[in-house]
């Protein structure tokens, strides 16, 4: 990209490889400040190729979003810790849907010690983390497979999922905007989502707050559909007021403070010996 330095393009590789950068990290790779790297950031989302979060910078996708296994380190612990409290919202002896993403596959994760449920799902990797254990029936939508990811996607999946009415359904979104729409990139996949959103009793939106400070071109739903919210980090205060108003339980997976992301004294001094990038 025109313009940018050599230590910014190659920033912007790291996080197109990773989905994310922190500032610590890339402060002791190409051992500068963190003031440095923060000003390298500050130019890369000034050019819309980074969005900024507290301590580093994702990715900035409106239109296509990042490779799967690299969504798989964007978040991971703030995930791992939202599927848990989203898995403990299930009882035991119910039906439901678990659509496709990194959040929900960890939802999935945390359910194996669960007993009698039937999970349909359009996501491979759910069916595979699913399938072994004996008192969970598992029932794959059919249809083309996306190599990307291993969703099931197209009218044969939506069909099958129009055959259910389940008790709870998983659904995770790529990006939320400040009036509460629920938005992805494949519209494909979105009518897989909203088929599933229509043939649920309940339904548990499950994302981390860097999906708040992202964008995706198709409309899912809005947040006045859901029942659940299960994140990481309080609110904005829009959102929060939408969640207050339309009765949706929030349910904050992580204990964090409501910090200003953008704000140099919240983020950690950066030590000045080099090291790899080291992404959670």
């Amino acid at each position: 990209m025109a313009g940018l330095s050599h230590r910014q393009t190659e920033i912007l590789n790291i996080a197109r490889a990773f989905g994310r950068v922190m500032v610590e990290d890339l402060a002791k790779r190409f051992e500068v400040s963190a003031q440095t790297i923060r000003k390298d950031l500050n130019d890369l989302c000034d050019q819309r190729s980074l969005t900024r979060i507290h301590g580093g910078a994702i990715i900035a996708s409106g239109v296509e979003n990042l490779a799967y296994e690299a969504r798989r380190f964007v978040a991971a612990e703030e995930k791992r810790a939202i599927g848990v409290a989203a898995a403990s919202r299930i009882p035991n002896g119910c039906s439901l849907f678990i659509n496709i993403g990194t959040t929900t596959e960890e939802v999935a994760s945390a359910l194996t010690s669960h007993e009698d449920l039937l999970v349909i799902t359009n996501n491979l990797n759910v069916a595979m983390l699913l399938y072994r254990h004996p008192r969970i029936e598992v029932i794959v939508a059919g249809g083309a497979v996306r190599r990307a990811d291993g969703a099931v996607i197209g009218s044969t999946a939506i069909s099958l999922i129009g055959q259910f009415k389940v008790d709870y359904a998983i659904i995770g979104a790529s990006a939320i905007d400040e009036e509460g729409a629920l938005l992805d990139f494949d519209y494909r996949e979105v009518q897989a989502a909203q088929a599933i959103i229509a043939n649920a009793r309940s339904v548990m939106l499950v994302a981390d707050s860097t999906k708040l400070r992202r964008s995706a071109p198709v409309r899912i739903a809005h947040l006045s559909q859901i029942q659940t919210f299960v994140t990481d980090a309080p609110l904005p205060a829009g959102l929060a007021s939408i969640c207050s108003h339309r009765g949706i339980e929030v349910v904050q997976a992580m204990e964090k403070p409501a910090t200003d992301i953008d704000d140099p004294a919240t983020e950690p001094a950066a030590a000045t010996a080099a090291a790899p990038i080291r992404l959670r």
